[in-house]
């Protein structure tokens, strides 16, 4: 349940509306730490490029999220946002957004059946339809594209676990209410640009069995983001969000971190500046032989069950603590994910033990056995659940992406086919220039000399499309 009643009034849902003056003085602050996005409205807020498009926003509603919502605004953009994790949402965020008059259904503890409901209302334009998607976890896709593909006879699957359960209650509920309204939406879509490597991954698989109806910018691949938000973001954000949880101190403590991609590199090296000793366990032997060369022990999840204190998933996949392992668990244990969805832990695998709520988002297990973990943000994003997720100034550099890509899309829609994209290097380039005043970075310049040797432009791109960074 949500932990207080939710208000609703004219065309939102959120806690509480006397919060918007406390979100817009943190905005505000924000502002002064996102220069990417800044830069865009002084670049194109004259111009309006996204007149006329009407985007449906799934992200997870903060204050860095009010930021962007609001610079795609003054692009000239119509929004409706909701929140892409039940947890995720600041109140006060919300109500600064919904205090401007934006459509905003997003509340910190939302129920599933209120999470789907929020997206139902997203999708909900009166009388027209969105005609562009800014997506966090591909859920707002999904949902527009089984209520299509439904619609034209294709039979919906047999849901696997609770939230599948309420997600196909929803989409047939809407469906029988708007018949056809999803179907007309997908069809005025001209693109969606996506967040995260999760949704990132639903968008490839659909646009390899010809499903996408489509463009897609894969916004997570852009080296301004993955090699950023995915690394230094996380790198700051995940022991903020254990600290603030817990109270654990992290010195001394056994840590592993499940996965070493750029969310696990960050994590790990955030518990290890924590004074954690960090084990990590990998299936990729490329990354597995990283993890290694940076110092830290790789062994297997059984290995690592009964060895560490502190546990965090950084995946994307499923199953990767299993009731098992929390079985083997030291008394105690804190167990928690910065991957993306629940499914990591498996948290409905813990259903018929005895729950404890310590404080909101902070959830003491108890095994038959007597033996207790404690599990943060019922294994949803702890860095967000527990905590208010990345700072500012990396989210800048991600979300100044999330605009270029809506521009793109939205302005050259002929000039893309049904396939996922990533943003041009030269605009991966200009993300991260427009970041280097801030901190004051003085770029060298190249001679012509120079950039003639190395056969690039003085001006840039400066590497080429497959260079790793």
């Amino acid at each position: 349940m949500a932990t207080a009643p939710a208000i609703q009034a004219q065309d939102y849902v959120i806690r509480d509306i006397s919060l918007a003056d406390f979100g817009r003085k943190e905005i505000e602050i924000a502002e002064t730490e996102m220069p990417g996005l800044m830069a865009l409205r002084e670049e194109f807020g004259a111009a309006k490029p996204l007149k006329g498009a009407r985007i449906t926003g799934s992200l997870h509603m903060t204050i860095q999220t009010a930021v962007l919502i609001e610079t795609l605004a003054e692009l000239g953009a119509d929004i409706r946002w909701a929140s892409c994790n039940i947890f995720s949402t600041q109140d006060h965020a919300a109500a600064a957004i919904a205090a401007r008059g934006i459509p905003v259904f997003a509340v910190k503890g939302e129920t599933l059946e209120e999470y789907w409901d929020y997206v139902i209302r997203i999708f909900d334009w009166g009388d027209t339809t969105c005609n562009m998607i800014l997506d966090d976890g591909g859920d707002a896709t999904m949902f527009a594209l089984w209520g299509a593909r439904v619609e034209a006879g294709e039979e919906l699957f047999t849901p696997g676990n609770e939230e599948e359960e309420i997600f196909v209650a929803t989409l047939k509920r809407f469906l029988a209410e708007r018949p056809g309204y999803l179907t007309e939406t997908v069809k005025a879509i001209k693109g969606v640009s996506e967040e995260t490597t999760t949704g990132v991954h639903r968008l490839y698989e659909l646009a390899k069995k010809g499903k996408l109806p489509f463009p897609a910018i894969n916004v997570n691949d852009s080296v301004t983001k993955s090699k950023f938000d995915n690394l230094y973001g996380c790198k700051e954000s995940l022991v903020d969000a254990i600290r603030r949880a817990t109270d654990v101190m992290l010195a001394g403590k056994v840590a592993v971190v499940a996965g070493f991609g750029d969310v696990g590199k960050g994590s790990a090296a955030s518990l290890r500046n924590g004074g954690a000793r960090v084990l990590v366990t990998e299936v990729d032997p490329i990354c597995a032989l990283q993890a290694a060369m940076e110092g830290y022990e790789v062994v297997t999840m059984e290995e690592a069950a009964t060895r560490a204190d502190i546990f965090v998933t950084a995946t994307g996949n499923a199953d990767v603590i299993t009731v098992d392992h929390m079985r083997a668990m030291k008394n105690m244990a804190i167990v928690c994910n910065i991957g993306h969805f629940d499914s990591e832990i498996q948290i409905a695998g813990l259903n018929n033990m005895k729950w404890t709520e310590i404080k909101p988002q902070v959830d003491e297990v108890e095994f038959a056995d007597g033996k207790k973990i404690i599990v943060l943000a019922k294994g949803r994003l702890v860095n967000l659940g527990c905590a208010t997720g990345h700072p500012s100034f990396v989210m800048s550099s991600s979300f100044t992406n999330q605009v270029l890509a809506q521009i793109e899309l939205w302005t050259k829609s002929g000039e893309y086919k049904n396939e996922v994209y990533v943003l041009p290097k030269h605009l991966d380039e200009k993300v991260a220039a427009l970041h280097l005043d801030k901190l004051g970075v003085k770029l060298s310049k190249l001679t012509e000399k120079q950039a003639a040797y190395i056969g690039v432009s003085a001006e840039g791109p400066f590497k080429p499309d497959h260079y790793r960074y």
